[in-house]
């Protein structure tokens, strides 16, 4: 059988679907599925139209209030299991919640535009308000455009659309601080395993990490990889591990840095006798670890309400002036890091 028209994979179609068709924003869609008034005539015979040409079936008819509003914001996230993830989310559902609002996920398969465009077109079938991004955007496309162009959007990890305002921690800063931490031990340098290169997150944490380095005169080691995982960690440390003049090194997240510490155990170095270890983000188990993660702290609590603050503030006044928000990270020392015991 052949597709509909203005859909080229096997997912059911959804509204940005059924908006791309009609030549439409999905919250026209909306507004014409919700039968609420001022909607054009013609719009409307054209939104029905590509309605019945996609079969698009609603999932969630009655969602809006008789005063057009559904109080529901949304949330786009990727599917995993990374605690970071989740202690954003909660930060988000927490400030919705204080101020009168659901809040929905779409968690993407993957971060191409395909994965980040089912997620929008989820959320447009659940007449959200406003959505948070909180995945990267490596890439934009049209309908993501679209979608940010017609819907208030928040980014909280320093991507964004033409359109959407940001809210992110700066993460440049937060290996900065890592970095010099460690150089005020009197380690000659740091060496780095980083996240994934196509995070957003990641490359800002390399950048602030070389250039800390590249600022103070020393030499920038050859960086690792990982992915966020406590496996590639582990991986990584059984490389550091047998660098015998790695005495100082920098992980992008706490989880890569329990694989790191793990590695490095089982090669007989110690931490921080023999290794000083600094990681981002200072998730619960940071500080119950042995030993207990030297890290910069990610204030998950705190860019959860923030980017809730600035998505209502869109939504109530749609003209208004959009203005970036960096959030400062804190370090927090614990028994990981120690001053350099050279020879």
């Amino acid at each position: 059988m052949a597709k509909p028209h203005g859909k080229s994979d096997d997912r059911p179609p959804g509204m940005l679907d059924v908006a791309r068709v009609a030549g439409v924003s999905a919250q026209t869609v909306s507004r014409v599925l919700s039968g609420r008034p001022h909607v054009q005539p013609q719009t409307r015979e054209r939104v029905l139209a590509a309605v019945e040409k996609l079969g698009y079936r609603r999932n969630n008819a009655a969602r809006v209030l008789s005063s057009g509003r559904s109080r529901t914001l949304g949330v786009v996230t990727l599917r995993t299991t990374f605690y970071s993830r989740a202690a954003l989310t909660a930060g988000i559902e927490n400030a919705a919640r204080a101020a009168g609002y659901e809040v929905t996920t779409a968690a993407a398969a993957s971060l191409d535009t395909s994965g980040i465009e089912a997620a929008l077109s989820r959320l447009a079938d659940q007449d959200v308000e406003g959505v948070i991004l909180a995945v990267p955007l490596i890439h934009t496309s049209a309908r993501i455009e679209q979608f940010t162009r017609t819907t208030p959007t928040i980014a909280v990890d320093g991507s964004r659309t033409d359109t959407t305002d940001v809210v992110a921690v700066d993460q440049a800063l937060a290996a900065r601080k890592a970095t010099q931490h460690l150089l005020d031990l009197g380690h000659e340098t740091v060496w780095h395993i980083a996240g994934p290169e196509h995070w957003l997150e990641a490359a800002r944490r390399r950048e602030g990490w070389r250039a800390t380095l590249e600022e103070a005169g020393r030499p920038v080691p050859p960086q690792l990889e990982g992915d966020w995982s406590p496996a590639s960690g582990y991986r990584n440390g059984l490389l550091l591990g047998r660098i015998p003049e790695a005495t100082a090194v920098f992980v992008a997240s706490d989880e890569m840095a329990f694989g790191v510490i793990r590695a490095l155990t089982e090669l007989g170095r110690r931490v921080p006798d023999d290794v000083s270890l600094v990681s981002v983000d200072d998730i619960d188990l940071a500080a119950y670890c042995t030993p207990p993660l030297t890290t910069v702290a990610q204030p998950f609590a705190r860019t959860g309400e923030l980017a809730v603050a600035h998505l209502l503030r869109h939504i109530n006044d749609p003209a208004g002036t959009i203005v970036p928000e960096s959030v400062e990270p804190r370090l927090v020392v614990r028994a990981s890091t120690a001053p350099y015991a050279g020879t």
